[in-house]
């Protein structure tokens, strides 16, 4: 088989590999790299290492022509920091070529350049695949430049040594590659860690009303990935039972509609900036119904982050005005919202509202809160309440009399009406 092709079977089985059992290749290729060789192919790798340093620089420069031919990531990098891009390859072919050849400086760790690279390309945002891609690269130019050594300086001689070294050097090149992996991911962890904290904590300052400081705002807006104006909607669903998620994947179901939107998982909620453009908010309340499996309130349009500590308030009293599992728009909901943000109203509003109604046997009081409902909804016609009911007319109209009788007020009056209306509300909210 290929060296190179067997190298890149292998640095893609170390990549699936655990960081441990990776961890702990690199350190036993490391200590016993002497014994998976013969002496004469030892010998050779010593010789042909001290004469490929000589050559270090033409090296570098052919790993970077051909990194920047075949790695788009890589080529942008160049184009930025080429002295840099540069230096980082030539380090590393320098650290490989003395692992080869027994040469690492005492005191220095043989993988350190390896590890660097790792760490640096994870915070440059170049993807693992193009780093790997970009190091089996250079050792094709190291084994190549072994190759071409033993056969311009000493005529072949070391030929049949270097392909019993073969093995050897591969998993040399193998454990340097597994070292950049490990740096790379803790790195990536790292950073990941570190921006998810800091959009947690520009968004806790949205919420507590500090976006009124345009600076702030501005910098919200680009931690969050959102427009810093334009109109948005705040959406908030409470964790009831911990554990479980009242709103699942929203981001994705969003994003399949072409919204964008911004998602932080909290303790007691889970909080979200879903960008409207030139969208009603029925549409996203549409989109975000499939994904509803608990309680979900949604703010009114704000178009300034500045706005957004007052709509994450309102998506809370939005989202308790539901009895059960769905999504609430508080424009929709705005006397369920006034009695859930006035709870201690409550109870006396329905004992103002429904007197001596509240004192009638179960069966009976349930009767005529259904025949006043109905009554109100179908804009005070005791026909229509009667079809609704499934009775007659004059049902309806002796019922409305006890009610009257019982409450002293009339449906027919707007502010008794209204108040019957909002009584209703709060026994259904009560339970």
């Amino acid at each position: 088989m290929c060296p190179i092709y067997g190298l890149t079977a292998r640095i893609r089985w170390t990549a699936r590999c655990s960081p441990c059992h990776r961890r702990l290749m690199t350190s036993s290729a490391g200590r016993s790299g002497a014994l998976d060789c013969s002496e004469p192919a030892r010998d050779a790798l010593h010789k042909l290492s001290r004469v490929l340093l000589d050559n270090l620089e033409s090296l570098a420069d052919r790993l970077t022509i051909m990194v920047l031919q075949r790695e788009p990531a890589y080529a942008q990098l160049g184009v930025t920091a080429p002295d840099e891009l540069r230096e980082n390859l030539r380090c590393n072919i320098e650290r490989g070529i003395q692992s080869l050849g027994g040469n690492v400086p005492d005191g220095e760790d043989p993988q350190d350049t390896s590890m660097e690279t790792g760490r640096l390309r994870a915070r440059q945002g170049v993807p693992l695949e193009a780093v790997l891609r970009a190091y089996r690269l250079g050792g094709r130019v190291i084994w190549e430049g072994l190759l071409a050594t033993s056969r311009e300086r000493f005529a072949g001689y070391y030929d049949h040594a270097l392909l019993d070294a073969a093995g050897y050097v591969w998993r040399v090149i193998d454990s340097s590659s597994s070292a950049l992996v490990d740096a790379y991911r803790l790195e990536e962890s790292r950073l990941r860690s570190q921006e998810l904290s800091r959009r947690h904590a520009f968004l806790n300052a949205l919420l507590e009303g500090r976006g009124r400081d345009t600076a702030l705002a501005e910098e919200a807006a680009s931690a969050l990935g959102l427009p810093a104006t334009g109109p948005l909607l705040c959406v908030v669903a409470p964790i009831d039972v911990p554990g479980e998620d009242p709103l699942r994947s929203p981001r994705d179901v969003l994003a399949a509609h072409g919204i964008l939107s911004s998602w932080h998982v909290r303790p007691s909620d889970i909080v979200g900036l879903v960008v409207l453009g030139e969208r009603a908010p029925s549409a996203v309340l549409d989109v975000l119904g499939a994904s509803a499996h608990g309680r979900v309130g949604c703010s009114p349009v704000v178009h300034r982050l500045a706005d957004i500590a007052d709509a994450y308030t309102l998506a809370q009293i939005a989202a308790r005005t539901l009895p059960a599992n769905g999504v609430a728009y508080l424009d929709d909901r705005l006397p369920e919202a006034l009695l859930v943000g006035s709870p201690q109203l409550a109870p006396r509003l329905q004992r103002v509202a429904f007197g001596d109604l509240l004192a009638l046997p179960e069966p009976e009081r349930e009767t005529m809160f259904k025949t006043l409902e109905a009554t109100i909804e179908c804009g005070g016609s005791p026909t229509h309440a009667a079809q609704r009911l499934y009775c007659h007319r004059n049902t309806v109209i002796y019922r409305l009399q006890r009610i009257e009788s019982a409450t002293g007020r009339k449906v027919s009056r707007p502010r008794d009406r209204l108040l019957f209306t909002l009584a209703l509300l709060a026994r259904k909210q009560s339970g």
